[in-house]
């Protein structure tokens, strides 16, 4: 009783949830051990199950017993437990010829592969919690490979005899630079410059304001296209992974082949603009820039071309410009999508660090700063691939003292940028986890709900078969929401490589491509897809070039209104 009525009871279910949210908030934001306790629950409700795979477990350790008897007796035997085909932590040939290394690898694969055959076997858990179970398992289970000790590294133990304890030394070396740097370095900082021996193609910058710089290049072709085309960055990055050296770069690629070629290049954010929306670079970042390629090239329409996030923001800008102006009045010609995700139902890997707790938590932690802070979420990327970007180096550069070897993709991924703490609040909310850009009309950004249906202009859609975090099969789905003709491209290897993907004689990679249609599914697509050696490189060009009208004079570097500023690559860039 208070103040004489009866307060109404509290369902035990909700008192439940609400202590569990608590709990699951202060103690683990993340959600790294609540789905390892429910998988060990669910294997507890489930003894026959268990039983079952326990029976597996017994087999198999017999069988790797008495292969572990032969090896030690001198005898020849067959490997019970192998790494699998994208596992190189075992290459080196003492991992097979000796008997002692062979049989401590082998018990380790045993445990790494069957606790994570069961994990992902988990009677009565969902499909999201086993991989998220699985994911932080995996993650301890390749921190404590044998490969990771010096002890246990029969390798890196052989280097230190045969260098006399000078590969140790460096190693020491490698670690003490690693921490004060604060990171485990995949190439050295100092074998690369932007604007030195990276993003060196000529241009100018012809617009800024505090969110964006637009690039204008000089056109290196003597006649270029009537229709202009604006490359759009994902912000999560710097722009110059399109603009690397003359060999890899896109931009020069484009250039060469008589485009006319600008491209953003985003403010690295600090707190002073927490506040800036999504909405913001709808408006600031895409529209300014659209409106400015236009006024110097004096075109009226434009092709666009998305990368992963900016690939999101361009759909989310077609949709809007659809809506806003005349069909006739639009100002976008055609629209290329790298690797970009509409439909986050199935975001890939990076689905395990999202759900309710770890978006309270981020939330709670960029409100406090401002922005998320780049090299937090760089770690998180790393740590999707673990063994590849994070342990590899630990070996190489720890316990081998190796020196990383220059690599310009790995340094453009070690330099990071900081997102906007409501910008980034608002995507993580209403495309990761409410999913509203497939849903009619859920969102209303510079006063005009979105609605996908609304883009009749051609697409052209490229995804890579590796990615890990935007999922082909995903990616594909937005041939299933937008109105216009659909073009789309599957290329081999993953979200960098398969689009910084020159052409290069032999060829390096393939493709597959074919016409998309709205009801298609990826597999209904890929049976009809046509297969190529080589760059889809060569595949786009086929299609831009009839939609992007007559040769002529290559334009003006700038205008009146939007001046050259500083050469390219600007300034935002160059921000730490």
């Amino acid at each position: 009783m208070t103040n004489g009525k009866r307060m109404a009871p509290v369902a035990p279910h909700k008192t439940f949830r609400a202590l569990n949210e608590a709990v699951t908030t202060q103690l683990d934001p993340l959600g790294v051990l609540v789905p390892l306790v429910h998988a060990q629950l669910a294997w507890a409700a489930h003894p026959q199950e268990l039983a079952e795979a326990m029976s597996e477990l017994s087999s198999r350790v017999l069988a790797l017993q008495w292969h572990s008897w032969l090896r030690m007796l001198g005898l020849p035997s067959e490997d019970v437990e192998k790494p699998h085909p994208d596992d190189t932590r075992f290459a080196d040939p003492v991992w097979t010829e000796s008997a002692t290394w062979d049989i401590a690898k082998e018990w380790y694969l045993l445990t790494t592969h069957h606790i994570q055959d069961m994990l992902y076997e988990t009677p009565g858990l969902s499909s999201r919690d086993r991989r998220r179970a699985a994911f932080w398992w995996r993650k301890w289970l390749n921190a404590i490979a044998p490969t990771n000790f010096l002890l246990t590294n029969p390798v890196a133990m052989r280097k230190a005899v045969e260098t006399h304890g000078e590969s140790l030394l460096r190693g020491w070396r490698n670690f003490i630079d690693d921490a004060l740097a604060g990171n485990i370095r995949m190439t050295r900082p100092d074998d690369f410059k932007v604007g030195v021996n990276l993003a060196t193609t000529p241009g100018k910058v012809v617009m800024r304001n505090r969110l964006v710089e637009l690039i204008h290049y000089q056109p290196t072709a003597p006649q270029t296209y009537r229709t202009p085309i604006l490359i759009i960055t994902p912000w999560i990055n710097k722009f110059y992974v399109l603009d690397l050296t003359p060999k890899k770069s896109m931009v020069k690629f484009l250039l060469d082949q008589g485009f006319d070629v600008y491209i953003t290049s985003w403010k690295n954010p600090d707190a002073s603009m927490a506040e800036v929306g999504f909405e913001d670079y709808l408006t600031e970042g895409i529209g300014a820039c659209v409106a400015a390629v236009r006024e110097i090239s004096q075109a009226e329409k434009i092709h666009t071309a998305g990368y992963c996030i900016g690939g999101a923001a361009l759909a989310i800008y077609l949709a809007w410009a659809n809506r806003r102006f005349a069909p006739d009045a639009v100002p976008i010609e055609s629209a290329t999508f790298f690797t970009t995700l509409v439909d986050y139902h199935k975001p890939g890997d990076i689905e395990v660090f999202l759900d309710e707790g770890s978006f309270r938590y981020l939330s709670q932690h960029m409100a406090q700063k401002g922005y998320l802070d780049g090299k937090e979420m760089a770690a998180a990327f790393r740590l999707l691939r673990s063994n590849s970007l994070i342990w590899h180096y630990v070996v190489h550069g720890y316990l081998y003292g190796e020196t990383p070897p220059p690599f310009d993709v790995l340094y453009w991924n070690m330099d990071t940028t900081r997102m906007p703490a409501k910008m980034h609040t608002w995507y993580l909310r209403n495309l990761y986890l409410d999913n509203k850009l497939i849903k009619k009309d859920a969102l209303v950004l510079a006063g005009e709900p979105i609605d996908l249906a609304r883009i009749v202009q051609p697409i052209y859609a490229v995804a890579a078969a590796d990615d890990h975090i935007a999922p082909w099969r995903q990616t594909f789905r937005i041939n299933n929401f937008v109105a216009g003709p659909k073009r789309f491209v599957l290329t081999s290897s993953g979200h960098i490589l398969g689009i910084i993907n020159p052409i290069v004689h032999p060829p390096k990679r393939e493709y597959w491509v074919g016409e998309a249609e709205r009801h298609d599914s990826s597999e209904e697509w890929q049976e009809r897809a046509e297969h190529h050696a080589g760059s889809w490189w060569e595949d786009w060009l086929s299609w831009l070039k009839p939609r992007s009208g007559p040769l002529g004079a290559p334009p003006a570097i700038d205008s009146a209104t939007y001046p050259a500023l500083v050469d390219a690559p600007g300034t935002y860039v160059l921000e730490p």
